[in-house]
């Protein structure tokens, strides 16, 4: 099966990540937990804070795929150096509060709090609070000021968060001319405003 990198195209001013989803079967397969006080159980709820934390993106992590217009099969993956690039240009292009339900339904009341790249897998604040995660992950922890999600986050209907965004194809990329990359681009642009 083919695997495929994804990259940010640096001449593309689209691309990077938008938004940032709570699902119920995040695409990285790593649930996000719900904040508690420090000292207590992670699982715990602390309706106080409400703040969940996850993993946005992992390095390396390949992610199956199906083309829906050809029902070709792949996998995905972003390097270490693309995730890091994607956790910066998310927020300096102040998207911290942007979020989507099941990357649908756009939410208000949603923002990214914090966000950080895992240096040391063992030493890193996401192992206190029970993850397992490889250096180049991107963590986030968000802010929930909406009743109806956190509801959601309590009966466990969302357990994760997943990325909405632009990112080129590598292999496409080094095999495209800059036309056929740009064509390709509007193709994107003008079946995405037809799904709205």
């Amino acid at each position: 099966m083919k695997i495929v990198e994804l990259v940010i195209d640096e001449k593309d001013s689209l691309s990077g990540i938008d938004a940032v989803s709570v699902v119920h079967s995040p695409a990285i397969e790593e649930n996000f937990i719900a904040l508690a006080k420090h000292e207590i159980e992670l699982k715990e709820i602390d309706s106080e804070k409400k703040i969940i934390m996850g993993a946005a993106l992992v390095p390396n992590k390949q992610i199956y795929r199906v083309n829906e217009k050809t029902k070709e099969e792949y996998y995905i993956f972003f390097s270490e150096d693309t995730v890091r690039q994607a956790s910066e240009l998310f927020l300096m292009n102040s998207n911290q509060n942007n979020a989507t339900y099941e990357h649908d339904k756009k939410l208000k009341g949603m923002s990214v709090v914090e966000s950080w790249i895992i240096e040391d897998s063992k030493q890193d604040k996401s192992a206190k609070y029970g993850f397992d995660l490889p250096k180049g992950t991107w963590m986030i922890s968000m802010k929930v000021n909406n009743e109806e999600v956190w509801n959601d986050v309590k009966e466990g209907k969302v357990k994760g968060f997943s990325i909405e965004g632009y990112f080129a194809d590598k292999l496409e990329m080094s095999q495209m001319s800059e036309d056929d990359i740009l064509l390709e681009k509007i193709k994107q642009i003008i079946i995405e405003d037809e799904q709205i």
